[in-house]
């Protein structure tokens, strides 16, 4: 390990971390990458002293790190769960967070029985990325191959995922000991330098591809025949969608659990579509929604003892009925018309303007 990374380990409080946690990040992203995610994280905390400073919130105490990177990964997830959801919601696969989710959940369940088995250090969020990318190819693939419905191929990965996670947990092979509270429901405290720095990576990735695809993704979105007549690959920006889904959805488990994790995939597009008149609109008012969700949640968790995830979507399902109200108001007003899940269309500017594969 070079000594620049050093240096940021020791700046980070993670140069005393356990050998097991720090050995994945350094070989699988590379010294240089990881020297950037811990002196990024490094920053992140800095930030935290200093509101805490200003603002006297206890759980921005710098003794509590946890806090710190739990509100990174919320703030991070605020934006990358609307962000895709917004697609999904109005392609009417609002369910396919869910299925991911439990496949998630067993590749949790993978990463924890080989570092049980074969004292590999992986972390099990990383084993959890590969197996619920591998199932949203598989999911597409089996609508693909079969012509069945998505909701059957969903509900196929959906069961095979969490039956393969259940059947890895209850072997003892190896002394193999598993608290799986927080992964089906979500921790703040168990939010790691290492989980952070791949969530991320995740977060980079999945921005930086919503960005440049952002064209063809809309088009297929609204007119997948157009848009296939048009040139574009519509399987590919399929798989495209269901892949950025499941990256979502494991960075997203780490505070919210495999259980509640596709509520932020759907409920803050729900409430943005109450009063919204257009795509572009509808996606930044969700992520407005999530991220005052998402800190709302954290911080009704943290003093009132109770778990995160279930507290941010209570809070998130609260904000769409507030949502709901307000569109009936704006529509009793002649404001607008009275909405629909799914009824938002795309912008005018937006859609065909870029027909051809880049």
């Amino acid at each position: 390990m070079s000594a620049g990374v050093v240096a940021v380990l020791a700046a980070s409080g993670l140069a005393t971390a356990d050998p097991a946690l720090v050995l994945p990040l350094q070989s699988g992203l590379g010294d240089s990458v990881f020297g950037i995610l811990l002196w990024f994280l490094d920053q992140w905390y800095w930030l935290m002293d200093w509101v805490y400073y200003f603002t006297g919130l206890e759980m921005l105490n710098p003794r509590y790190r946890f806090m710190h990177r739990a509100i990174l990964v919320g703030l991070c997830v605020g934006v990358m769960a609307p962000l895709i959801g917004t697609f999904l919601v109005h392609r009417q696969l609002a369910l396919i967070g869910d299925a991911l989710a439990h496949t998630g959940f067993a590749g949790v369940a993978i990463g924890l029985f080989l570092n049980a088995v074969f004292d590999l250090g992986v972390s099990p969020y990383l084993t959890a990325v590969v197996v619920a990318m591998i199932a949203a190819l598989f999911i597409e693939l089996i609508s693909e191959v079969t012509d069945a419905y998505n909701d059957v191929s969903m509900a196929i990965v959906l069961s095979t995922g969490f039956a393969l996670g259940t059947t890895l947990i209850s072997l003892n092979a190896g002394g193999l000991a598993v608290g799986v509270n927080q992964f089906l429901f979500g921790n703040l405290a168990t939010v790691s330098p290492q989980s952070a720095a791949i969530l991320l990576v995740l977060f980079v990735v999945i921005v930086g591809t919503v960005a440049v695809t952002r064209n063809q993704l809309l088009y297929v979105t609204f007119d997948e025949t157009a848009a296939a007549v048009s040139g574009i690959s519509v399987n590919w920006y399929n798989r495209v969608m269901v892949m950025l889904t499941a990256m979502v959805v494991v960075g997203a488990m780490q505070i919210m659990g495999v259980i509640l994790v596709a509520a932020m995939l759907v409920v803050p597009v729900a409430g943005a579509t109450q009063v919204s008149r257009s795509f572009s609109e509808s996606l930044v008012v969700s992520v407005v929604l999530a991220e005052l969700a998402v800190l709302l949640g954290i911080a009704v968790a943290y003093y009132g003892g109770v778990t995160a995830g279930g507290i941010i979507v209570l809070v998130a399902v609260g904000i769409y009925v507030c949502a709901v109200a307000l569109g009936k108001v704006q529509s009793a007003r002649g404001e607008r018309d009275a909405p629909e899940m799914g009824s938002i269309e795309a912008d005018s500017v937006d859609v065909g303007t870029e027909t051809g594969d880049d």
